[in-house]
């Protein structure tokens, strides 16, 4: 897992401020892609490595994020999805880390690079920098503490402000090896990801109940999305290969169909 620290996170924030005033066109990815490759080379691989001109060697780059107040379950829900491991005594983000993982659909190779933030106030700033290119969110609370669950809005409305395509989004009430202690139902967590169109599902970091598939399922429904999306327009197909991500053909239209989902 890789880990950007917080004068990495100042930086970040300043990026961000440059490339908000940049044309929002595919093209212009200057000193954010510098920078970033003096972090870390990954980075690169995932942002900004453009298609193979043979479809066969299409690679698919999606980014996902976990979102949710401090201290819900975020870190080790990832290091159980990307490593199944979990930390009982893990300590709280410092700033950003992301995991990259590797799966296939339809034959085709995926790579999701997974990003797990802090979810402290004081981390707040980089939040535009941090959703930039999002296309998939975990959006978590702890079952056993109420205010982390009225606290799903203000991230859902962050995500909303500072993302800029359609995002697969998933409501995850995590912990649920605990729920003799639980103070969120699961009824209450189905409404509101029926409320804000949201997949819905419970896990238990600890002991790796619904992990897996509840990151899969989001994964899959941005492959999803990206196919609707290029079924419905050349200028999208365009703008994914300008950015690094694949363009798909031969869809069919039942292929389309979109599904709701909860598991619990």
């Amino acid at each position: 897992m890789c880990s950007v620290t917080e004068e990495m996170m100042k930086e970040i924030e300043r990026i961000g401020e440059i490339e908000s005033n940049d044309p929002v066109d595919g093209t212009n990815i200057g000193e954010k892609f510098v920078w970033e490759k003096k972090i870390e080379g990954d980075v690169i691989d995932v942002f900004f490595k453009m298609d193979s001109s043979d479809e066969e060697g299409e690679e698919y780059l999606f980014k996902v994020v976990i979102i949710g107040d401090s201290a819900v379950g975020k870190s080790n829900l990832l290091s159980r999805y990307s490593r199944n491991e979990f930390n009982l005594h893990s300590k709280a983000t410092i700033g950003v880390e992301f995991q990259t993982q590797t799966m296939e659909f339809d034959g085709k190779e995926v790579k999701a690079q997974i990003w797990d933030t802090a979810g402290q106030e004081r981390f707040r700033a980089v939040t535009s920098a941090y959703y930039r290119g999002t296309l998939g969110a975990l959006i978590v609370y702890d079952i056993t503490r109420r205010t982390t669950f009225d606290s799903v809005t203000r991230w859902l409305q962050e995500l909303k402000t500072h993302s800029d395509t359609t995002v697969a989004k998933m409501l995850v009430g995590n912990k649920k090896d605990l729920a003799n202690i639980r103070n969120v139902s699961v009824e209450e967590g189905a409404k509101l990801a029926e409320e804000e169109g949201l997949f819905f599902t419970e896990t238990s970091a600890l002991d790796s109940t619904n992990v897996n598939k509840a990151f899969e399922f989001v994964i899959g429904e941005i492959y999803n999305n990206v196919r609707r999306k290029v079924l419905n327009s050349d200028s999208y197909k365009t703008d994914l290969s300008a950015n690094g991500r694949v363009s798909l053909v031969n869809i069919t239209a039942d292929e389309t169909k979109k599904t709701s989902c909860c598991f619990r």
